[in-house]
């Protein structure tokens, strides 16, 4: 396996050296209530994350429009419930978005049927809205069940985004039978904390969040640090994804910081802008499977020892059904 990971440069589509994606969860106070319970009923507190959906989406969306750069919003079906309108006004900016279950809450407290019924609901949910079903889906909390990610495939799903162990795409090992036509590829673009907005801005007094209660980055200092990862990912024709948060990176301020982010990216003529779905796509239909010595691949042979049978015994994976 080459250590010095990344693609030859101009083997991106159209001869592109590097791939950017731009990704927003719109949580509303969801994330927060299930992050740090003590939150609940405080709704002074709770302005904090709902700054996001009154102001920041506009602002995000605003900017989004102006520097023609396509993003792909991943929603839990609660919010995307609560808030109708704003999800109608994403899709309408042109942009993806995908799922996050029903409600924000974490995976690992969720069986497998649990986990399934949660990514449909949450599906159905933005569907009823929008008149299509998600294509890609990020974990909110904790780790999915063994068989999740066939059952992502089984429901239509063809991307996920929360792993954080590479800097190109991936494909998520599958109990699905090798060689079965067409051969099922859920791709994951994984994350990286730097490249996202809540570790350098997110703050609330009391209850402190972080729990750490550290301070507000310095804006340019932020912008700085991901101008050089931007580099770095130039540089070796990766993947670039980042992660923000209406809330965070939408206030009157730090919209600014990611004008001058797209900007500098922009100003790469050789680069591939495209949303997560986009990106997955290409990734899909264009690459090999993964490096034998991929983390990924030797954890599928691992567990492939451990539960030789996998976690549906009669080798029949969970048909797409109506949503729940």
């Amino acid at each position: 396996m080459n250590n010095d990971a990344g693609l030859s440069p101009g083997r991106w589509p159209g001869g592109k050296r590097c791939a950017v994606a731009v990704t927003v969860d719109f949580n509303d106070i969801h994330g927060i209530l299930s992050q740090v319970p003590a939150v609940a009923g405080r709704e002074k507190t709770l302005s904090v994350w709902r700054y996001g959906t009154l102001r920041g989406i506009d602002r995000l969306l605003a900017l989004l429009a102006a520097k023609n750069v396509p993003a792909s919003w991943c929603v839990p079906g609660v919010v995307a419930e609560e808030h109708p309108d704003r999800i109608r006004q994403i899709r309408q900016g042109g942009h993806e978005l995908a799922g996050r279950g029903y409600r924000f809450e974490s995976f690992d407290a969720l069986t497998l049927a649990e986990q399934i019924k949660s990514v449909r609901r949450g599906n159905a949910a933005i569907a009823n809205i929008t008149g299509a079903a998600p294509r890609g889906f990020r974990l909110p909390a904790g780790n999915w069940a063994d068989g999740l990610p066939d059952a992502l495939v089984a429901e239509g799903l063809c991307w996920t985004s929360g792993w954080r162990g590479d800097d190109l795409p991936f494909f998520i090992p599958l109990h699905s039978p090798a060689d079965a036509v067409p051969a099922p590829r859920l791709v994951e673009l994984p994350l990286h904390y730097e490249l996202e907005d809540e570790p350098y801005f997110a703050f609330n007094l009391s209850p402190a969040v972080p729990p750490a209660q550290s301070r507000i980055a310095s804006y340019s200092q932020t912008l700085g640090n991901m101008k050089m990862d931007f580099d770095g990912f130039y540089r070796f024709g990766l993947c670039y994804v980042l992660r923000l948060h209406p809330e965070v990176i939408g206030t009157a301020g730090r919209i600014g910081v990611l004008g001058e982010l797209l900007d500098y990216i922009a100003a790469h003529s050789d680069v591939w802008i495209a949303t997560a779905g986009d990106v997955a796509d290409w990734w899909r239909c264009s690459q090999p499977d993964n490096d034998p010595a991929h983390p990924a691949e030797v954890w599928r042979r691992h567990r492939g020892r451990e539960n030789p049978a996998g976690p549906f015994p009669t080798g029949e994976l969970p048909k797409r059904m109506p949503h729940d």
